[in-house]
């Protein structure tokens, strides 16, 4: 059945059926003389299309077939005409537009056929005629349902491609929700790992009470951040913020600040200047770039010190992420650097992650700029140093 068509309740359309094949044929016959008067036989075939109604739903097709052996029964036996087409009509419109249409054609082809035979039986021009003009407007009928049912169909699929299209978004939203949740858990984690590690070394070795409590008020503000970053990410399911919660160059300096408490020194040249709002998602991108590889120098490089380099060439923002560290070696690519890949191959970008020389990582993300962007004079080097 098409899920788009769903008509009156049956009881409805039986009721409403029979009483005017019944009433109607019964007063069309008091006007005109027939070569049989309606008897029982009669009335019984003037149910049977309405009653077929019945199965509209769970057999259009045999309904279709079914009202029009009532209909064709009825004719060949010389009853007087009236308005008995009227079931067969619906029922040849529901089969139609029920994906049920050959049964139609069928029994429209099947009628045609017992009426062409019985007016040549009956020899008669005028009933020959009749025949022929009665099956056309059948014809026509099952045309009509076809053309609306071709129109439901094209409905049904704009519906179908727009709920795929719909569904693919959601998917694109949870996936990025996904990858920020990730980035900002194992960035803050890391850092406090390592806060944490620092403190623990002095409570053994050297108890300054200084530098304790450096380190435990560098863990207390990581993880603050970390819980307000992570509010923002989830405020997003629930609607509360925009769709994409983005991140700004300019929060890089607290980004790095976090690493440098954990004893690893930090070169920020940001040269990407002021970028339009249009920019945000290239801009969010670079920043989780950069929060992703430096974690990673904190967690595996056993690095001294680290570079950041952010630039913007023609319509392309440049994120440049390197170390002293040991360098990629043997190491798999685990889910942080697939999710950085995801991240700019969503945005038509390009990631290389590869060994620096003389010693240590370097990753370098090329991300395209709106073409609307204005053009930027470059900025200043937030460290003071060349990278």
């Amino acid at each position: 059945m098409n899920p788009g068509f769903r008509g009156p309740p049956p009881a409805v359309l039986i009721a409403v059926t029979a009483v005017i094949q019944l009433v109607g044929t019964s007063f069309a016959a008091a006007h005109q003389i027939s070569q049989r008067p309606l008897d029982p036989l009669a009335y019984m075939l003037l149910l049977a299309g309405p009653a077929l109604l019945s199965l509209r739903r769970k057999a259009p097709g045999p309904m279709a077939a079914g009202a029009a052996l009532a209909t064709g029964t009825y004719f060949a036996a010389g009853y007087p005409g009236g308005p008995i087409w009227l079931s067969l009509v619906v029922a040849l419109f529901i089969a139609v537009r029920s994906r049920a249409r050959w049964w139609a054609w069928g029994a429209v082809g099947g009628l045609a056929l017992l009426f062409l035979v019985t007016a040549l039986s009956m020899g008669g021009l005028a009933d020959t005629a009749r025949a022929g003009a009665g099956v056309a407007w059948l014809v026509i009928v099952v045309m009509m349902g076809e053309l609306l049912a071709s129109r439901a169909g094209r409905r049904a699929e704009r519906r179908r491609s727009e709920l795929e299209a719909e569904q693919r978004r959601r998917n694109e939203e949870r996936l990025v929700l996904a990858r920020d949740i990730h980035d900002v858990v194992a960035h803050s984690l890391s850092m406090i790992n390592v806060q944490a590690s620092v403190a623990l070394h002095l409570a053994r070795k050297d108890p300054d009470p200084e530098q304790m409590r450096q380190a435990l008020e560098a863990i207390k503000s990581g993880s603050k951040d970390a819980l307000a970053e992570v509010r923002d990410v989830l405020a997003v399911l629930r609607q509360d913020a925009p769709r994409a919660p983005a991140q700004r160059l300019d929060q890089l300096p607290e980004l790095l600040a976090r690493a440098e408490q954990g004893g690893l020194r930090v070169r920020l040249d940001n040269r990407a200047g002021q970028l339009p709002e249009s920019a945000g998602p290239a801009e969010s991108a670079a920043y989780r770039v950069v929060q992703e590889a430096v974690t990673n120098i904190v967690r595996h490089a056993h690095a001294n010190q680290a570079w950041v380099g952010i630039s913007v060439t023609a319509a392309t923002l440049e994120v440049t992420v390197e170390d002293d560290g040991v360098g990629l070696g043997n190491a798999p690519e685990g889910n942080g650097l697939r999710g950085m890949r995801e991240r700019i191959d969503s945005l038509d970008g390009e990631l290389a992650v590869g060994t620096r020389e003389p010693a240590g990582t370097r990753v370098h993300a090329r991300i395209p700029l709106p073409a609307d962007r204005p053009a930027t004079g470059g900025g200043t080097d937030s460290s003071g140093a060349e990278q």
